[in-house]
């Protein structure tokens, strides 16, 4: 269907630019975060235990990749807003996906920062936290490759063509 009048405002692009900038702000607060929080536990890890260091440096790693999947989504969502053919809802789709790519990855960096600080800690004083310490972060990083997903859905829908306007 071809959209005309009130829903080829020129706001689109706006919208469309805004989500790109929440997927890579939000995701990268996120990702700065995490590192932050489990980093300061890396660095007591690397004092008090050296040889556990290389080891324990995983939840910052993890963190990192959270600001990856932001970049991705913004990538994506900056080289679809390019025509006279974009349209409203799809600026609203596209400001909707970077936001759930942003909050998902800052929700994730939250989470790993916390438990790569505290399980940090813990693997300082005994090596059998390690496996658990790796599945919180799993589960806790699936939270950011969530909204990647989604964000990624989001984006195929936007650019489906159903919702462009006519050239003029």
């Amino acid at each position: 269907m071809a959209l005309s009048g009130d829903m080829c405002a020129p706001s689109s692009f706006w919208w469309g630019q805004m989500g790109a900038a929440m997927a890579l702000g939000l995701s990268n607060i996120g990702s700065a975060y995490g590192t932050a929080k489990a980093g300061v536990a890396v660095a007591h890890l690397g004092i008090s235990q050296p040889g556990k260091v290389m080891r324990g440096i995983v939840p910052v790693v993890m963190a990192g990749i959270l600001g990856i999947y932001g970049l991705i989504v913004a990538v994506i969502i900056s080289g679809s807003v390019k025509d006279t053919t974009y349209s409203n809802p799809a600026g609203f789709i596209h400001f909707c996906a970077g936001t759930v790519a942003g909050v998902a990855s800052l929700a994730a960096g939250y989470a790993i920062g916390i438990v790569g600080d505290v399980c940090c800690f813990a693997y300082g004083k005994t090596d059998r936290i390690f496996v658990a310490m790796i599945l919180m972060l799993i589960f806790a990083e699936a939270l950011g490759l969530y909204g990647l997903i989604v964000a990624l859905l989001m984006n195929g829908t936007a650019n489906s063509g159903n919702i462009a306007c006519k050239p003029e």
